[in-house]
């Protein structure tokens, strides 16, 4: 073999190396998945900055309300002062929001968070991971899960948290 020829190999051989990175990473995103009401709600964990990690069994029994958001956002920004009086207000009769934030840098994150006292759990979930599994394409989006684990309520595009109706909903099932 000529150096020509086992540079064309080496050539290849990368080649085939990155195309397998590419598709390994890439398909999450072509698997089409799109969580409706009666599903069960796709879990996931995600490690928080300081380590500890946040599963959405931690919440078992209790009704969770999952809200994908990124701080670049303008309508997931409006709603994160609702979203915290929501979880203030009805935490104690088992609602429990969580916050999926897609923002890639963790300090716009984090910088929001402590700017606008976000009291609801939040995570950041740069790969979009926890996103994909749920079917969610544009944010923000959320899901109400009961405490068994099974959607019942999917709220597309931005909510008026306080509004009487969501009130009235979520008072009459906690």
């Amino acid at each position: 073999m000529n150096d020509r020829q086992r540079l064309q190999a080496i050539s290849g051989l990368l080649c085939l190396g990155i195309l397998v990175a590419l598709i390994y990473r890439i398909t999450p995103y072509l698997q089409v998945h799109d969580v409706q009401i009666g599903d069960r709600a796709p879990g996931f964990e995600l490690i928080v900055a300081n380590g500890q990690g946040l599963a959405l069994g931690d919440y078992e029994g209790k009704w969770v309300l999952v809200n994908f958001w990124a701080t670049w956002c303008p309508p997931c920004v409006d709603e994160m002062p609702a979203l915290s009086r929501l979880h203030d207000k009805l935490n104690d009769r088992g609602l429990v929001v969580v916050g999926v934030s897609i923002d890639e840098d963790a300090d716009a994150y984090q910088s929001f968070l402590t700017s606008n006292g976000v009291s609801f759990p939040t995570v950041r979930d740069p790969q979009r991971d926890s996103m994909i599994r749920y079917g969610t394409v544009k944010i923000p989006e959320s899901y109400l899960i009961d405490p068994q684990g099974i959607v019942t309520r999917k709220y597309v595009n931005w909510q008026d948290w306080d509004s009487p109706e969501i009130n009235n909903y979520l008072a009459s099932i906690l």
